[in-house]
């Protein structure tokens, strides 16, 4: 249960749609030339209008060219769509500086290149946009025409003004990137440990599906196996005991006979041994989940603790054995010497706790620890991490209807302790025969 085999890449990026980014400039435009339109039009302020639907036309035809070059599912490169992201601050930069500079109250919307930067591409390119936007904005703050007003009329904005609206303009764009970015990357990193999750549950539904396959062979084998036994009985009998091939026809014979052997064995496996092996014994699951991790050197520790009634039994779930089966592996590897699981039930209950004498969990991630790539416990063990592979237990055992907790272990000499439970009538197959596919609880 290797915890980094299907692990993706943190760093991986979602490309941006180019249909995306043209649906977005034509909303930028369409502001753009409504704003021309009323400063130039309705408040009759002067404003270098062909200067300004010239940037704007600039923009549109841009547009129009991306939109019949490239079919509409076409997705950018980075820095492909670094180069356009800058063309639209470039193209708002121009704009600002006809219309006032950063006295334009407009001049707020330079984040919004930022922004789009820091949810779609790398940061080392958001980084690099957004130092090109401050370099913009500070050329704004000192060479800018004035700000369009009343005929006749001037406004001056002070000094300090000016030089508010540029701090305002920087900590927007770093706020906004920086902001935009983490949650992008949360996002990115929880859509990739999620399809990790169902990648490891297609593969142990698959192994668990083995035993119907095998029946499927045996019985599609029996057939040709059955007219090969009756020719070999026919050779045998035409050829009485010719010694140049006495030999031969026993050994043919007896291989028959061998796999007629191997594929009752498999259909027996299948069919008489289906019910069964369906069936698992809460203490049958602890042993099976604990039976992989005993060879490393590391004691595992089997503890009953208070058993009220009966024995529970479910049925087998390919993802409860991995999700406990992790659980199990994080503890042999940052264990000292031993590991302790300890299980118990009632009649309301069905609990499992698995202890190490490890360092234990430090104490700033505590209640952070299941998210996907988190950073490895403290100490210099050699143990493996704390990221991808308990996001995926905990995944899979909070599907089954568990809770789970994780915690440092109160007693001395043990270090971190992770408990799972289950209401009774979750957990627990109810008495009698199987139900069909489907018709269960999802533990089942």
């Amino acid at each position: 249960m290797a915890h980094d085999v299907l692990a993706p890449q943190p760093a991986e990026f979602h490309r941006l749609r180019l249909n995306t980014l043209i649906r977005l400039r034509w909303l930028a435009l369409a502001g753009q030339s409504a704003a021309v339109l009323v400063v130039a039009f309705w408040l009759s302020f002067p404003l270098p209008v062909a200067l300004c639907f010239a940037l704007i036309a600039c923009s549109a035809w841009l547009n129009l060219f991306l939109t019949f070059r490239y079919p509409a599912t076409h997705l950018l490169e980075p820095h492909a769509a670094l180069v356009l992201l800058t063309f639209d601050a470039a193209q708002l930069a121009g704009l600002l500086y006809v219309t006032g500079g950063l006295t334009n109250p407009f001049s707020l919307l330079m984040t919004v290149p930022v922004v789009i930067s820091a949810t779609s591409l790398p940061m080392r390119l958001t980084a690099l946009l957004g130092v090109l936007v401050i370099a913009a904005a500070t050329l704004l703050a000192i060479f800018h025409l004035p700000l369009p007003w009343f005929p006749g009329t001037q406004i001056a904005m002070p000094f300090i003004y000016v030089a508010g609206m540029w701090m305002a303009l920087i900590s927007s764009i770093l706020f906004t990137g920086v902001y935009a970015y983490r949650v992008a990357e949360e996002a990115r990193l929880l859509a990739n440990a999620l399809s990790a999750t169902e990648l490891v549950l297609q593969r142990e539904q698959h192994l668990s599906a083995l035993d119907g396959l095998a029946a499927a062979a045996a019985h599609e084998l029996g057939t040709p196996l059955a007219t090969i036994a009756l020719v070999v009985k026919e050779m045998e009998r035409a050829l009485g005991n010719d010694p140049r091939l006495r030999d031969d026809v026993a050994l043919l014979k007896s291989q028959t006979e061998r796999c007629r052997g191997i594929l009752k064995r498999l259909t027996n496996l299948s069919s008489e041994g289906e019910a069964h092996m369906a069936r698992l014994p809460f203490t049958s699951l602890i042993e099976e989940v604990a039976a992989p991790h005993r060879e490393f050197g590391i004691d595992i520790r089997l503890e009953p603790g208070r058993r009220e009634g009966a024995e529970p039994v479910a049925r087998r779930n390919p993802g409860v054995l991995y999700g406990l089966g992790n659980l199990v592996e994080n503890a042999v590897d940052f264990a000292r010497e031993a590991v302790t699981v300890e299980w118990s039930w009632d009649a309301a209950r069905v609990r499992i706790a698995v202890t190490d004498d490890g360092p234990g969990y430090p104490a700033e991630i505590l209640d952070r620890i299941g998210e996907p790539y988190m950073t490895r416990r403290g100490g210099a063990e050699a143990g493996g991490g704390l990221g991808l592979g308990l996001f995926i237990a905990k995944t899979l055992l909070e599907r089954s209807g568990a809770t789970i907790a994780f915690s440092n272990a109160s007693e001395p000499g043990k270090g971190a302790q992770v408990t799972v439970e289950w209401p009774r009538e979750t957990f627990a197959l109810p008495a009698g025969p199987l139900p069909l596919a489907g018709q269960d609880a999802e533990i089942r």
